[in-house]
């Protein structure tokens, strides 16, 4: 599968948010945002005006970079999302929430997503007591998700579980430290969802 292997504080810039794409480093001063706040590139610091269409792509840009999702596969949500009853940009949302790779950064397991989705996609983890290997899996309200015995001495994973606290665990989850397992105890709402996102530019680029 095709996917971004340049430099994450790149994408950052260009978002002129932060992504949270390396973990602890995000939240340092060595941050990118914190040295350079402008876009990246030659022209990253000229002046320039954005059009409607410019802003609805950002924010899907946006979206999609948070998570780590294809352009391809993101789309495929958004469709099913715009299936689902409700409000088609919280569908969305709430899709890319439960995804496994989300859980398991969520619940601390991992400094980031891309750290996570690789450690689902090395079977460090089951769920509800089965091997899994798949990211993308939809987690549902009483999935129970636990480090593999075999994990629990890896030190990046001890490393994530204690710094947890600086980032929090949302609501809707609930993390066993000790026991290295965590509980999906309620579906995620709109309120659970503190990253500075508009669904609804994102619908109206689609609907386009």
């Amino acid at each position: 599968m095709a996917r971004y292997t340049g430099p994450s504080c790149r994408l950052c810039r260009r978002e002129n948010t932060e992504l949270f794409l390396k973990g602890e480093r995000c939240y340092t001063d060595k941050c990118a945002i914190k040295r350079r706040n402008y876009p990246p590139g030659q022209h990253g610091q000229g002046r320039s005006k954005t059009s409607d269409y410019g802003v609805q792509l950002r924010e899907k840009q946006k979206v999609r970079r948070i998570y780590g999702i294809l352009e391809n596969q993101f789309r495929g949500y958004f469709e099913r999302a715009d299936r689902l009853k409700g409000v088609t940009g919280e569908n969305l949302l709430f899709l890319l929430e439960r995804r496994l790779d989300n859980i398991a950064y969520r619940l601390g397991f991992a400094s980031s997503r891309i750290e996570a989705r690789q450690l689902v996609r090395h079977g460090h983890f089951t769920l509800n007591g089965k091997k899994v290997t798949i990211p993308s899996i939809q987690v549902k309200a009483g999935d129970v998700m636990e480090l593999r015995e075999k994990s629990r001495k890896v030190a990046c994973i001890n490393e994530s579980l204690e710094a947890v606290v600086r980032r929090g665990i949302p609501q809707w989850l609930e993390l066993d430290k000790g026991a290295y397992k965590g509980v999906v105890k309620t579906l995620p709402v709109r309120e659970d969802i503190t990253m500075p996102i508009q669904e609804q530019l994102i619908v109206e680029l689609y609907s386009k």
